[in-house]
Parts: structure tokens; C-alpha cells; sequence
């Protein structure tokens, strides 16, 4: 039996080295190849004569014991590279370079292929694989950057990224992220004398703050999946349920509808949990009379959605719940109105901010209506792209940008005013493209005035039929 056991594991091997030119992708619509080399040459020419930029991946990170997190690679690293697997070095050259007998301006360093680690945690490109499939001009693996020489201070500018932070060697391995880092700071005397570690973030906002026609396609789409969650669980959300449960509804459908992650940890608050921001415990029952607030986005490919939707859980906005919300919706209107290019990134959520303070002083919330801070204390509007809260420069809005507007009104229990206002918290949020005339809501299929809320959530749901909540 050992050796059956044997002979099957080496036509695995013979089998993973036989298909080593494949990538073991699924879908065929991530960014291409041309996509990552156009980024890489956007930077290059925003470097100085003379200069090189050095990049890592992302550390992997430990959840308990000998279990880690599912790996993420770091956004910027992806947005040039299209590489997802970790310990890895990027080394972009202004002009050509001759490094390791190759004439270049960019080299990939990544791990080794290990058949027998790859039948525990899945396949790694190989060197010839990622330049063949990733469109990167020179790889080499890890090994050979300890002895490689690389002449850091023989460039007028070494731009950098802060290194990153909580990164755990690897005795086992002798060239993962760990030992890389450690390299690049001998090799370059770190601090190096030349180095930058700023211009280079600055330039990757730039770049990514204007999202390319690949990228919108991808945003489009894990947006429209994340408006279907929010649209399933607004059919689906009755008194009884708990906050998880919706929850799991919500990303049952970005799951179903192919999303790899969320895009960051599901806000799902009712009734007193609506006016915590970041409320992300989702454990509490949910009750006639609560509305719900639910701050939920899928991501696929790297890319994110971020739709936030309110709701009353019996189906029927009270009166005091109808008015809020009706700020709320007022201010978003009037943000969308300042989407637009040309205008200053603070344009949308300082026309929403108008809306609300008037709203909150004409209710009798508050009155003086510099006191709006008290129940509507964040932004409006951040980048969204391959983080949440993307790069970008908060410069005048372009075509190509991609932000939210998201005003919101919270009066947590003990509020100064009427009692009847207490336990409201209302977020509207939908994820905006500015165009080259105004603007295109990516989400607006989510439903989001009071009527067509109370319209959906009288229509059936799959998850409804003979569900017994406990």
C-alpha cells in the first residue's frame, strides 16, 4: 500500500511539472497581462533618470496555532504584478539594467516550486510560468537574490514602500519575505542614503485613483453581485431573525455569485447596534420596531464593493424612522449632484452635510446646526478599488474615479432630544463612477427610496419558505 501511495504521489509531482506553464485560474476574466505591464510602465515613467523601485508582497498571517488566514497579497504589489502568492520582491528599473546576466528594467524574485509543500497548500508559478503568464520580463526565485548583485547605490533614487511590518521568519525556509527583506536592507545599506519611501506611494495613488476600463469592468460587476445580496436579504429579513443570519444571506449571494472574500468584515446592526459604525459583532435578534443597517460588500478578483442599505425589520418605516431616513436620502441626492469632474473630492459631502444639518435643526434633533456632528461624525466619500478605503490623492474628481457617498444620521440611546429619535441609525451608501459628463451609480439597483424599500421586502424570498427562527 506504501508504495501505491508512493507511485501516486510522484505522477502527481510528474503531473504538476508536466502543466507547469498553466495558470490555475478558473475564470477568464481577471486583469490580463497587459493590464500589469501598462501599470508597471505608467510608474516608470513617473520615475526620475537613474532610479529603481523595490516592492513586497504582502506577509502571510497567522490566525491560531498552525492555522493561518487565507492569504491576500498587498493591493499595490497585485495592481503591478498580477501575482497573488506570498514571500516575493518587485524591482522596477528606470532604464535598462543588466541584473543576474539578463539586460532588464524589471525583475520578479518569488519561491521555488516544492511539489510536495504544493499537495498541501496548492500550486506556485514556477519562474518561466510567471513571466510567461504575468508578461514580466525577468523572474528569478528567491535563492538567488542573497548572491545576486543589484547595484542599490549606484542609482540616483531608491523609491520604496515601508517595509512591511509583522513579518515572521521562517527557519525551514531560507529565502521567504522574512529573509528577502532582511537581504534588500543589507544590499542597500537600509536607510539607504538614496532611498525614498514616500514618492512611490504617491505615485501608486495617482495611478490607482483612476481605474483603468479593465478595472471598471470589475467593479461593475462585484458591485451588481453585491447589490443582489442586499436585495435578497431586504426579501428576506423578518422580526426573529438574529443579525448573522442576515448576514449569511447577504454573503450566501456574493459567494453564489462568485466572490472570493468580502471586502472587509459585514456591518449588519439593528436597533441600538445601527448607530455603532463598525459594529461587526452581528450576534443580536432583531425585533419589530428595529431598523437595519446593513454595510455589506463583496470582492472579486481583488476589487471591492462598499453599499450600505437601511431598512425597518417589520417592513414598514415608522414615522420617526420615514423622517431620518428621508434626511438622509436628501443629503445622498444632493451629493450625487456634485459628482461630477472638476469638482473638489470634498464637493459631494459638503452638499450632504448642508442637507443634514438643515434636516436634523428643521426635526428639532438639534439646535444649533454646527451641533450636527453629534449624529453625523464621518465622511462622505473615500476611493473604493482594490482596498475599501483606496488610494487616491483627494485631488479635483477625474473620469475614472471611483467613490462612495454615504451620509448617515446616528442617535444612540441617550441622545439630547426627544426619546422618540432614540436607537435610529440610517446609512445610505452607493458606489459612484465619475464619468466625463457627471457620474454613473454602480449600485443604484440596490433599492434605496422608502417606497421601493417597502416594496421589496414584501416580496418573497427563497430563504423564507419554512424557515423557523429560533
Amino acid at each position: 500500500m506504501r508504495n501505491i501511495c508512493l507511485l501516486g504521489m510522484l505522477f502527481i509531482f510528474s503531473e504538476l511539472k508536466s502543466q507547469d506553464t498553466r495558470l490555475y485560474r478558473y475564470e477568464t476574466d481577471f486583469l490580463s497581462k497587459e493590464f500589469h505591464q501598462g501599470r508597471r510602465d505608467s510608474l516608470r515613467s513617473r520615475m526620475p533618470e537613474k532610479s529603481m523601485a523595490v516592492l513586497f508582497s504582502a506577509p502571510e498571517r497567522n490566525r491560531s496555532n498552525d492555522d493561518d488566514f487565507q492569504y491576500h497579497q498587498n493591493p499595490d504589489f497585485y495592481y503591478l504584478t498580477g501575482f497573488t502568492e506570498p514571500d516575493a520582491l518587485l524591482m522596477i528599473f528606470k532604464e535598462m539594467q543588466s541584473i543576474g546576466g539578463a539586460l532588464t528594467n524589471e525583475c520578479l524574485f518569488l519561491r521555488e516550486r516544492d511539489p510536495a509543500t504544493e499537495v498541501w497548500n496548492g500550486r506556485r508559478l514556477s519562474s518561466k510560468a510567471a513571466s510567461q503568464l504575468l508578461g514580466i520580463q525577468t523572474t528569478f526565485i528567491n535563492e538567488v537574490f542573497d548572491t545576486l548583485m543589484v547595484p542599490f547605490k549606484n542609482f540616483n533614487s531608491l523609491f520604496y514602500l515601508p517595509l512591511p511590518k509583522g513579518v515572521v521568519d521562517d527557519r525551514r525556509e531560507k529565502s521567504d519575505l522574512f529573509d528577502l527583506v532582511e537581504q534588500f536592507k543589507k544590499k542597500s545599506n537600509y536607510p539607504p542614503e538614496n532611498g525614498d519611501s514616500y514618492k512611490l506611494s504617491g505615485w501608486l495613488a495617482a495611478m490607482r485613483e483612476v481605474k483603468q476600463p479593465e478595472e471598471i469592468a470589475l467593479m461593475k460587476k462585484v458591485v451588481s453581485m453585491t447589490c443582489e445580496g442586499h436585495i435578497e436579504m431586504m426579501k428576506s429579513v423578518k422580526p426573529g431573525m438574529t443579525e448573522y443570519q442576515a448576514q449569511a444571506i447577504g454573503e450566501y449571494v456574493f459567494k453564489k455569485n462568485g466572490s472570493e472574500y468580502v471586502g472587509y468584515p459585514s456591518i449588519c446592526g439593528g436597533g441600538e447596534n445601527s448607530c455603532i459604525l463598525h459594529y461587526e459583532s452581528n450576534r443580536r435578534k432583531l425585533e419589530t420596531g428595529d431598523v437595519l443597517l446593513l454595510d455589506m460588500g463583496a470582492e472579486y478578483h481583488g476589487y471591492s464593493a462598499d453599499v450600505t442599505r437601511t431598512w425597518p425589520v417589520s417592513g414598514h418605516f415608522s414615522d420617526e424612522q420615514k423622517a431620518i431616513y428621508a434626511v438622509v436620502y436628501h443629503a445622498q441626492e444632493a451629493a450625487f449632484l456634485e459628482c461630477k469632474p472638476g469638482n473638489e473630492f470634498q464637493a459631494p459631502g459638503k452638499a450632504a452635510t448642508a442637507v443634514i444639518k438643515k434636516g436634523l435643526a428643521d426635526l428639532g434633533i438639534i439646535k444649533d446646526e454646527k451641533d450636527y456632528r453629534k449624529y453625523f461624525m464621518h465622511g462622505t466619500s473615500h476611493y473604493l478599488g482594490l482596498d475599501v478605503h483606496d488610494h487616491g490623492t483627494f485631488g479635483n474628481l477625474q473620469p475614472g474615479n471611483i467613490i462612495t457617498v454615504e451620509p448617515g444620521i446616528y442617535i444612540p440611546d441617550g441622545s439630547p432630544c426627544d426619546p422618540k429619535w432614540w436607537n435610529i441609525g440610517i446609512r445610505i451608501e452607493d458606489d459612484i463612477l465619475i464619468t466625463a459628463t457627471g457620474y454613473e451609480n454602480l449600485s443604484g439597483k440596490a433599492p434605496r427610496t422608502i417606497e421601493s424599500v417597502e416594496a421589496t421586502m414584501k416580496q418573497k424570498s427563497m430563504f423564507n419558505a419554512g424557515f423557523q427562527y429560533k
